[in-house]
């Protein structure tokens, strides 16, 4: 593989814009963000320094300094949705190695993923409040090992409440019919916290995120997209998507809003803002084809950032 050095002009004076009276809401999957211990019960063999990755504290360090370079160019979102990371550590060391480190909180639950994958969120405290937060628990179909749960936050900005949710749903792995069933199972129990919300009151605020390993013309995201609007498209970003497969670009990685925030009086979602980030070091060449700069190729080590890109919208407060 050969990096992308290509300066992207557009991408880059769209970071800097968000700056200027809005707040960024990020979702990233930042690809397979494990620490360098075993941890007891967890297949994390292979993320070990004498694992198959040669997973070791160099490489780690690297790794924390490449999603924070990231998060500093989306210009340090007021929420970071997280998926891909092991446990809670690893999202503290995150935010120690950045300059978030005295502004910056975790919400994070250990979820039953055999291998340890879990969802997290980091918000910054110094603009948001914290009320309450939790997660959603769902059982696979028969035959299939546990996944990662949901997790939401409630936040308290002037006096208005907003929840976030953090999803990262089964993978295509079998196939993608085989394999939709599971993402499902996720859909249905997320769409069911959505209704219990808009039930109690049908102008909530809510933000949906997450890699939901389907396109938005699947069934799954469109179970959300009945009560949530979708802001992440193929027009969103210059690729026409998050993610590559094959060669071919399209959106895994998702943002929903709910109507509430028309309603809001002290935050409102900006209209149109929703973008997938294709920063030049996120990208690079694999034979002829432009696609993320990932860290691993299989089981080689290349050194690159994440294979998914980072998605945002934007909040005024």
């Amino acid at each position: 593989m050969r990096k992308i050095i290509i300066i992207n002009l557009v991408a880059l004076a769209s970071s800097f814009s968000f700056g200027q009276g809005y707040n960024t809401i990020a979702f990233y999957n930042v690809e397979n963000l494990f620490d360098t211990l075993d941890t007891e019960g967890k297949d994390d063999a292979e993320f070990l320094p004498n694992g198959k990755m040669n997973w070791d504290s160099p490489k780690y360090t690297e790794k924390l300094n490449h999603i924070n370079t990231v998060l500093n160019d989306l210009c340090d979102p007021v929420i970071i949705g997280l998926c891909e990371i092991e446990n809670k550590q690893v999202v503290q060391d995150i935010v120690s190695h950045g300059k978030m480190q005295n502004r910056y909180d975790i919400v994070h639950f250990e979820s039953e993923d055999n291998r340890g994958i879990d969802n997290a969120l980091i918000y910054d405290s110094t603009k948001l409040k914290l009320v309450d937060s939790g997660f959603l628990r769902f059982s696979m179909p028969e035959g299939d090992g546990p996944t990662r749960d949901i997790i939401w936050a409630k936040f308290n900005v002037n006096n208005e409440t907003f929840y976030a949710m953090v999803n990262h749903w089964p993978s295509r792995r079998g196939g993608s019919v085989e394999s939709e069933p599971k993402r499902l199972t996720a859909a249905y129990a997320a769409r069911e916290f959505i209704d219990s919300l808009l039930t109690i009151d049908k102008n909530s605020k809510i933000v949906f995120m997450g890699d939901l390993n389907d396109y938005p013309e699947n069934i799954a995201p469109q179970l959300i997209a009945e009560k949530l609007q979708p802001m992440i498209n193929s027009k969103s970003g210059e690729f026409g998507g998050s993610h590559n497969y094959q060669g071919n670009w399209d959106v895994l990685d998702h943002i929903f809003v709910s109507p509430g925030f028309s309603k809001g009086k002290s935050s409102k979602i900006v209209k149109k803002s929703g973008k997938i980030h294709s920063f030049p070091y996120l990208l690079t060449e694999y034979k002829g084809n432009i696609v993320p700069n990932r860290t691993y190729g299989g089981g080689n080590y290349l050194g690159g950032y994440s294979d998914h890109l980072p998605v945002t919208i934007e909040i005024k407060f």
